[in-house]
Order: C-alpha cells, then structure tokens, then sequence
C-alpha cells in the first residue's frame, strides 16, 4: 500500500522536474535566437566581443574543457564501499525421510572498500589525478587557440568587408565622373569638336564604371554575410553596417616600434596557447606512462564480515557471532600489463614530436607574420606619405586640363584616369593587407597589440 502511495506522489514530482529541465533549455534558445541580432553599425571590437560570447566553435571548444573538468572529477572520485549481506535456514532430514528445519536463521553481512585503500597507498589515484589535471590544461590551451584563430578570421573577413565597402565608394565615384563626363563629350561631339569614335570610348568607360559599381556591390554583400556568419547572423541578408574606425588609413600600432625579430619570438613562445596545449598534453601522457607502469602491482581489496545464526545462548543449534577480515587480489601470472606500457610509451613519443612541430609552428608564424608585416607595411608609406597616391591623381588632373584645352587626346585622358582608379584600387588593397598582416602577427603571437 505505501508503495503505490509513493508512487502516485513520484509520478507529479517526476512530470514537474522535466518541467522545470525544460525550462532552462526554452530559455536558452529564446537567448540564442535574441543574440542572433546584429546592431545596426558594427564595429570591429564590437564583432570580435560578439563572436568571443557566440561563436559555436568557442562554445564546443568550452564544452570540452567541462567535459574535461568531469574527468579530473571522475579520477580523484574515491569508490564507494560495497555493502552485501545474505539471510538463510538450515535443513536436515527427519527420521522418516523428511526434510525439518534445523537451528534458527543465520545472518552474514560483509562491507568491502573496493580497492580504495589500495589505490591511495599504491598512489594510483593520484596519477589518475595527474592525467586528467593534464588533460584539463590541455583541454583550457586548446580552447583559448580556437578563439585566437577565429579571431583572426573575423578580423580578417572584417578587413575584407571595408575594403569591399571602400571600393564601392571608389568605383561609386569614378561612376559619377564618368557620368558626368560622358555628359560633357556628348555636348562637344554636337558642337562638332570631337569624333563619334571619342563618344564611344567614353560611352565605354562609362559602361566600365557601371560594372565596377554592381561587383563592388556584390562584393561588400559577400563580405558582410561572411562577417555575419562568423557572428551567427540569421536571416536573408546580413543589414548592419561597418564602421571604418582605425583602419581607413596607416597607423603604426605602439607595440611594434623597435621591436626585434627575437623579442617577437620569446612572445610567441611565451603565449602561444596551441604550443601551451601541446605541453601540457605530454604532461598527460607522461603521467599516463607511470600510471600503466604502477598498475602492474595488483589491487588488493579490504573485506570485513559479520556472521551469525540464532540469537539464543541456550540453543544447542547456536553459531556465536564471527568477525571476519578478507583480502583479495589477482595474481599476475600470465600478463603485466605489457600493451598498456607499451601504448603508453609511444603515446609519449609522439607527443614529444607534436611538440616540436608546435615549437616549429611557432617560429615559421612569428617569421612569416613578421615579414608580411614589414613588406606590408612598406607598400601602404609609399602610397600615402611617398606620393604614389598624389601623383597618380595629379597626373590624371593635368591630362584633363591638357585635353580640355586640345594638347592632350582623348586616349592620353582615358589611360591617366584608369591609372589613376587602378593606383586607388591598390591602396585599398594594400592598406587591408597592412591591417591583416597587423592582425597576422597578434595570430601569431597570440598577443593584441594595442
């Protein structure tokens, strides 16, 4: 009767805790599909802070790492002491052939440490502990270099963006200039002054500028659904915009100045969560070899038991109570665990070789990022305080004057004009190159330079 009772309470209670297990889980998605909005103007620290708060590889990657904090739960767990009893009746056969009962009921009740007390003195637990203390810290180093290279990523389709966003700005540009003047060729071919073939090549560039303005347009679009992808825009087409911040023209960041190829090195070496991951996984491995090796010396498990049968000091049937102290273990005969050495060792070996990739790694980043940074750099001085900018558009104003007073042709106009949108073109495309190799070599030592 009680049974059925407290089943009819356990079956409300049950309902109401999937209730509430639920609850939590509803909300979590009603915030993921509000974090799914992206503001209106968007900047790039802005869509870095989003990303380190949303980005589905960060969240797997911390996934992991509470995965990993169990399994440092699970390996300093100490076992639970078994408990077994039994209750039983003697019998014999009667005179007549029977079978009668014989002696009071007799009780046995037996308590075993599963092999806790072994583990701790063979110090077995402690090198579980060790191996997933290991793993842990790997497991933290592996998160923290999932975030450094999205990051970067981010970054870089970031940059891409306002380059794409810069261009159409340019192109939208040498779309009005053209249109305007094609308009002014239209009124000097009827005046007679030029040829109908001049209205063509014009009519042409013309034509040329409407093109570059549709595929710039294209192009921001693709950027910004990339940059939106990054952040989990949702929804057909990506609506905020790019703010240019910084990042519209050459700054030398204050972290750089007068600092030497070694000294970017040593930070490299220093911060580098991959290469920090990658250590602390040999440590794990290691540990993991000592403890293949010390689980050769068998488990020796503790067992205490009580048993009696009848109660009565009179009973001629009577077993006083008996104390009993156990010990159990294997006896390794045929095997010593030889595999698990084994598997262990060249667990290790490998990992030392991973290790030195990672260092390896470290270096050819550092020196790579270095040397797009320097050569980069280079490219976006020469066009802004070396002239090559000036002088293209200088170049491109005189021709115009020349041509508007007849000491110029129309093809001299039209090559100093696309020199002049081609020298634009290349200073977007250096400075985003600048900032990327800026970004490339924070990567690489994974350090933000302010």
């Amino acid at each position: 009767m009680s049974s059925v009772i407290l089943r009819r309470h356990l079956v409300p209670l049950g309902l109401l805790a999937l209730y509430l297990s639920a609850v939590p889980a509803s909300a979590s998605a009603t915030a993921v599909e509000a974090e799914a909005e992206l503001p209106t103007v968007l900047t790039l620290d802005e869509a870095v802070g989003l990303l380190r708060e949303r980005g589905i590889d960060i969240l797997v990657a911390e996934s992991a790492v509470a995965s990993a904090e169990g399994d440092l739960r699970i390996a300093g767990a100490i076992p639970n002491p078994g408990l077994a009893g039994s209750i039983g009746k003697s019998y014999q056969l009667g005179g007549g052939g029977g079978v009668q009962p014989y002696g009071p009921p007799a009780f046995s009740v037996f308590l075993s440490d599963n092999n806790a007390l072994a583990e701790l003195i063979t110090g077995k637990r402690g090198l579980r502990q060790d191996v997933a203390r290991a793993a842990l810290a790997a497991s933290r180093g592996a998160r923290k270099d999932v975030e450094r290279t999205l990051v970067y990523q981010l970054r870089q389709q970031f940059l891409l963006a306002l380059q794409a966003q810069r261009l159409l700005l340019v192109n939208r540009e040498n779309q009005q200039g053209a249109t305007q003047f094609l308009d002014l060729t239209d009124r000097r071919y009827r005046l007679g002054a030029i040829s109908e073939a001049d209205v063509a090549r014009v009519r042409t560039a013309k034509l040329e500028s409407d093109q570059a303005v549709d595929t710039a347009a294209q192009a921001l679009l693709q950027a910004k659904a990339a940059v939106g992808f990054y952040l989990g825009q949702r929804g057909a087409l990506p609506q905020f915009e790019l703010k240019e911040g910084d990042y519209g023209h050459y700054a030398l960041p204050s972290g750089l100045p007068d600092t030497s190829i070694e000294t970017l090195l040593r930070r490299g070496f220093q911060n580098r969560p991959d290469l920090k991951a990658a250590r602390a996984q040999l440590a794990s491995v290691e540990a993991a070899l000592t403890l293949a090796r010390r689980q050769r010396v068998p488990d020796v498990g503790l067992t205490l038991g009580y048993s009696v049968q009848g109660f009565s000091s009179t009973a001629v049937q009577v077993t006083p109570p008996t104390f009993s102290l156990g010990l159990s273990t294997t006896v390794p005969v045929f095997y010593f665990a030889q595999g698990e050495v084994q598997k262990a060792a060249a667990a290790v070996n490998t990992q030392r070789l991973l290790t030195r990739k990672a260092e390896a790694q470290v270096t050819a980043d550092v020196v790579s990022a270095y040397a797009g940074f320097s050569g980069s750099s280079q490219l976006v001085q020469r066009m802004e305080t070396g002239g090559l900018l000036d002088s293209a558009k200088r170049a491109r104003d005189l021709v115009l004057i020349q041509y508007q007073k007849g000491a110029a042709s129309l093809l001299d106009f039209l090559t100093a004009q696309q020199t002049f949108n081609a020298t634009r073109i290349e200073y977007q495309q250096d400075l985003t190159g600048y900032w990327n190799a800026v970004f490339q070599l924070e990567q690489a030592m994974a350090l933000e330079i302010p």
